[in-house]
Formats: C-alpha cells, structure tokens, sequence
C-alpha cells in the first residue's frame, strides 16, 4: 500500500487558469480603540492578492501594488477616494438600520459586510465568464445575496426581505448589478491582470516536509502528514486518501495532509509534490526507519529532483 499526495499545478500560471476580482467592504457600528481595526475598511483582491485599501482613519484609496501605483493615474486613486467616502456614510446609516430591524442593543459591537467581484477563467480559446458574486452579511451571517441568473436578490433571513423587495422594485438597479458583474468587473479584472502580469506570473515554490507521530492513546499506530508550504499560486488538482485545504500563509500557501496508520505496517509511503514553480516533482520517502522511533528523533528521507524536503518522527 502507498501513501500519495499528489499536488499539481498548470505549468503555465496564465493558461486555463482561474482569476478573481472582489471587494471586501467591512463596517463597525461604532469604533474600537485596537491597533489595526478601522471602523471602515474597503479592500481590493485580485486573485486574493491586495490591490487597494481605504479606512476610516486615513480617508484615502491607495495602491497595495507597485504596478497598481505605476499604471493607474491620480484621477482614478481621486475618484476612488470619493466612492470610498461615500460608501463609508452609506454603510454608517444602514449598519444602524440593520442593528434596530435585529432589535439588536446599540451598545453591542455589530459588524456589516459587502463582498462584490466576479471570477473568469483564460485559456487558448479566450476568456470565460465563470461568476458574479455580491452579497451582503451582518455579523458573520449572510444577510442579502444577489442572483445573476435571475436578476433579484435572495433573502434567507427574515429581517432582509424588506430590503429585497425594496431593491427587487427598481428594476434598472438590478439589471445594473448584473451588467456590472457580468461585464464591467470582467474588464477591469482583465485590464488589472495585464498591468500585474509580470508579478501574477511569479511561482514560488513549495518546501516540503514529512512528519511521523505516534498516537497518544494508541501506541500501535502511526499519523503520516505531509506538509508543502509556501508556494504560489494557490490552485491546485490533487489527489489523496485522506482530505484537507489550501490554506493562506503571508503571500503565498500550504496545505497539509495526513493519513493515520498501524505501526508494524512495513510498507512504504510516499509525499509527492509537484507545482509549476518545479522542474520536476519532489517525492519524501517514510522509510522503515519510522517505525517505532521515540518522538524527537530524526527519520531519513530519499530526495528526488527539484525541492527542499524533510522528515521527521515528533512526540
């Protein structure tokens, strides 16, 4: 029996490739006095990368890319900066409406979110339009949400439906939404990934590790997992016996897998790991040696091709 991971990335970070465009808005219902956390905050992601931020405390849309910086002229950073300011007024009234319609106490802390952006995929044969999304929550719960297909707006709560019926009456309003997701968002998504081609084009590749650990309450088994980490871009096909995610780390990701064994299996297992950033794939060896091993020790490993790799037995 053999233990796998496979983990694979398009050679080409461009081609048949998905790319996404969101905007995050967060607004407090009133300040908190912590580092770092704004009552108004506006984010740009461009395929979950920064590409411009506002708060309530500097008041200004600014780049969070040197090529952001470079290629867009002071108009649209002056335009930007005003939308943002009008939103952040919006948000304030309506964060205090939401808040009443809840029966919600105004001395508590309430949180309202608006996330909007569209996903495409490119490959030889174009560009494709894969979604729009725009959707609203209120305190982590999701509140209004927008359906492209049918031009209206979903309630799953009560409390929202006044404001889909509202919403749902000014037809043009809605025909705009989809027109915005549909196209507009499309074409700046596709302007914004050829001004950052170079930097989107970038692949880091992963470090790979294996670890062995002993299971607390049953010292005849065993839990592989292998981690990869630091890498870029995200999207990945893989395949493995067990289940697990991508997860974020800084500027790039990992993923971690592990699968649970009996300690006198003497079967070879193998992490193997491939990304566009590698010449050729890296495959970590669980040897013999891992069997029995008290934690702390060390467990050699077989290196192949491309990658830095390690294995260890751990308590």
């Amino acid at each position: 029996m053999k233990f796998i991971l496979f983990y694979y990335c398009k050679l080409d970070y461009l081609s048949n490739y998905k790319h996404s465009l969101y905007y995050i808005y967060t607004a407090l219902s009133k300040p908190i006095t912590l580092p770092g956390i704004y009552e108004f905050t506006a984010l740009g992601l461009l395929d979950d990368r920064e590409l411009d931020y506002f708060n309530s405390q500097n008041q200004t849309k600014v780049p969070m890319q040197d090529w952001m910086r470079e290629k867009m002229q002071a108009d649209y950073w002056d335009k930007g900066t005003q939308s943002r300011r009008s939103k952040q007024q919006w948000f304030k009234v309506n964060v205090d409406i939401l808040t009443e319609r809840m029966n919600h106490s105004k001395s508590d802390l309430h949180v309202l979110q608006w996330r909007h952006g569209c996903e495409i995929k490119e490959d030889s044969d174009g560009i494709q339009f894969l979604k729009g999304i725009d959707e609203y929550s209120y305190d982590g719960q999701e509140f209004l949400s927008f359906d492209s297909s049918n031009s209206r707006w979903i309630a799953p709560v009560q409390a929202a439906e006044p404001t889909k019926r509202k919403w749902d009456d000014v037809s043009i309003l809605n025909q705009y939404t989809k027109g915005y997701l549909e196209k507009e968002c499309v074409d700046w998504l596709t302007k914004f990934m050829d001004y950052g081609k170079e930097s989107l084009r970038k692949h880091t590749p992963p470090v790979v590790y294996a670890f062995v650990k002993k299971f607390v309450d049953d010292p005849i088994k065993l839990t592989l997992t292998c981690l990869a980490t630091g890498f870029y871009p995200k999207d990945v096909m893989m395949k493995l016996i067990m289940s697990s995610g991508v997860r974020p780390n800084d500027d790039t990701y990992q993923l971690r897998k592990s699968v649970d064994i009996l300690e006198n299996d003497d079967a070879d297992y193998d992490c193997y790991v491939t990304h566009s950033s590698l010449k050729g794939p890296v495959i970590n060896i669980w040897g013999k040696c891992s069997r029995g091993l008290v934690g702390g020790a060390a467990c050699g490993y077989r290196r192949r091709r491309e990658g830095k790799t390690q294995c260890r037995i751990t308590k």
